[in-house]
């Protein structure tokens, strides 16, 4: 008798146990099938490509144009509202919102190949940069369960002066 009601004990622990890492899995940094995480290539740029400033960051078309390129060429991989779909990550998450403007041109131009993303560097110089205009302007989504707006600007993305925002 003694060992049922202790075996339902350790049960129940035990489901108490992994319920709980279940929903610390739900806020962990997504990962890919290896562990690692899909936003792992953004800390690869070098130094002078992520100093790279956006020649785009006033133009106040550029945003528009970047959404009209994000809609041919990105779409179908990220998502119509770019919160990830069956083939790519979302760009929307703090990683990419939070990461420097030649960061993203530079994963733009070079793609991660090996995890299916193109190589953009045939598209012109100009809509990459448009592309990320349109991106930074984004802002980070709202995680489920969150209240606050799912458009949030990122902190990058915060210069009032900036069009990219």
């Amino acid at each position: 008798m003694k060992v049922h009601r202790a075996s339902r004990l350790l049960i129940a622990a035990l489901l108490m146990a992994s319920e709980g890492s279940a929903q610390q899995d739900k806020t962990a940094t997504p990962k890919d099938q290896r562990g690692s995480s899909i936003y792992a290539e953004l800390g690869k740029a070098p130094e002078k490509a992520r100093s790279k400033r956006n020649p785009m960051e006033t133009d106040k078309d550029a945003v528009a144009a970047g959404r009209n390129l994000f809609g041919r060429h990105c779409a179908e991989c990220h998502g119509v509202s770019a919160e990830g779909g069956k083939k790519g990550p979302s760009l929307r998450a703090e990683e990419v919102q939070n990461a420097e403007p030649g960061t993203i041109f530079w994963i733009l131009t070079n793609g991660v190949v090996r995890k299916g993303m193109p190589v953009w560097s045939k598209l012109p110089e100009l809509e990459r940069w448009q592309l990320v205009c349109y991106l930074k302007s984004l802002g980070v989504a709202a995680k489920p369960g969150e209240t606050t707006p799912a458009n949030q600007p990122s902190a990058a993305a915060k210069d009032p002066a900036s069009p990219c925002r």
